[in-house]
């Protein structure tokens, strides 16, 4: 399973992040009708045959400070292991490009926010809806640009208001936390450039500094991975796959739809979470979920082109 933050509240510009009481829910479900195990556990055994019916893995992407502020406490409450993938680069203070274009359109004092010189558009901010379809609009024009191209681009968005959050991401003790309290940390490289934007060397530098980062941090061996954005041939390919497996690490997660099987490649491992606010709905739709084997397992394990 994919998630990304825990909120206290619902969210209008985050719609789809649970609150506190839906992953509350959402964990007991899991604790009383699946078998939840850690990520690099579930690979092993899945390998070895030994794997449990309904096994199911927990996983955060991107190390936003609600994983161990609000979603720490639940795991532990429900005895669930997760694992949570960093990017490196925003930890500390640091905010993620795309949570700068939320932040901007959530904050702007205004009805109407012109990007035209930035040739990004002209968005009328009148309602929730209208901010929420002008944040997709921008993140999605931008976010496949090269990073450094990207990230000049959203400076000058920045700069609509007069102050953004710096207390979105996690810092070094709250990842220290969350591996003293049994949640496995993985590297998301550093800066969460679309690999398959940028060279070769740079998508390897950006694997590698992520992983070393963390294990100087935590003393202790990162053994798993994650693609950003995790598409397989759109956000990443062979190339990148085979540089995951070469660095060390034993697994590494994509964010195709499916299940694994014996078949499924260690390197390209599926996820998917329901988004349904009711229990009933959430669950069976989790249970439907275990119909779609691996499009990326057996013979078709390899899409790239």
């Amino acid at each position: 399973m994919i998630y990304h933050r825990v909120v206290p509240r619902h969210d209008p510009m985050r719609p789809n992040e649970p609150t506190n009481a839906e992953f509350d829910w959402q964990m007991r479900l899991l604790r009383d009708n699946f078998n939840p195990l850690a990520l690099v556990e579930a690979v092993d055994r899945l390998h070895t045959g030994t794997l449990p019916n309904r096994a199911v893995c927990v996983t955060f992407d991107d190390g936003y400070a609600d994983n161990e502020l609000h979603a720490l406490p639940i795991l532990r409450k429900y005895a669930i292991p997760a694992t949570v993938f960093v990017s490196t680069g925003f930890l500390n203070g640091g905010r993620m490009w795309n949570d700068s274009v939320i932040e901007v359109f959530r904050n702007f004092d205004g009805d109407e926010l012109d990007l035209g010189e930035l040739d990004l558009g002209c968005y009328s901010l009148q309602s929730n809806p209208q901010r929420l379809a002008a944040i997709d609009s921008v993140i999605q024009r931008i976010r496949h640009l090269e990073p450094l191209t990207r990230a000049a681009l959203v400076h000058e968005i920045e700069k609509r208001v007069t102050a953004l959050p710096g207390d979105l991401m996690l810092t070094d003790a709250q990842i220290q936390s969350l591996a003293r309290n049994g949640v496995s940390i993985g590297a998301h490289t550093v800066n969460h450039p679309i690999l398959c934007s940028v060279s070769s060397a740079i998508a390897h530098r950006e694997i590698q500094d992520s992983k070393s980062y963390l294990e100087e941090l935590l003393q202790e061996k990162i053994e798993v991975f994650a693609y950003p954005n995790g598409r397989p041939v759109l956000d990443y390919n062979e190339v990148h796959r085979d540089m995951v497996e070469a660095l060390g690490f034993k697994a590494a997660v994509s964010t195709h739809w499916g299940v694994s099987t014996s078949q499924s490649d260690r390197f390209q491992l599926p996820r998917f979470t329901p988004w349904d606010r009711r229990e009933l709905k959430f669950a069976i739709r989790l249970l439907a979920g275990y119909r779609q084997v691996d499009p990326l397992s057996g013979s078709a394990r390899r899409l790239f082109g």
